[in-house]
């Protein structure tokens, strides 16, 4: 059995998700896991950004994803705190060099 994206949706915006997070994070001591496997430090903090909202810095993320594994989704053994930087990189989503400077049309020297 596999959730549909609208069935994630309703799971993320429940209360028992919401108190679950909340109980791993305190769990792990608000540190991102795959960080502290590698000796860094990356701890959860509030910073607003320009448009005065909140900066989320740590998820807890699902070993097996909801998606495939909905039975999972509330078990603590499948659940770790990453901060957002690792998430998207476990998730395959590069942020840090999305821009790439435009290049020349040709290579020559500009006379």
């Amino acid at each position: 059995m596999t959730l549909t994206k609208e069935e994630r949706r309703i799971f993320y915006n429940n209360k028992s998700w919401r108190n679950k997070r909340k109980e791993i994070k305190q769990r792990d001591n608000y540190e991102c896991q795959r960080c502290k496997a590698q000796g860094k430090v990356n701890i959860d903090y509030y910073e607003k950004n320009k448009n005065d909202r909140k900066k989320i810095k740590l998820v807890v993320h699902h070993k097996k994803e909801l998606e495939h594994y909905p039975k999972l989704a509330l078990e603590d053994d499948n659940l770790e705190t990453l901060c957002v930087e690792c998430h998207n990189e476990i998730h395959g989503r590069n942020f840090k060099n999305w821009y790439q400077p435009k290049k020349k049309k040709w290579d020559d020297e500009f006379w």
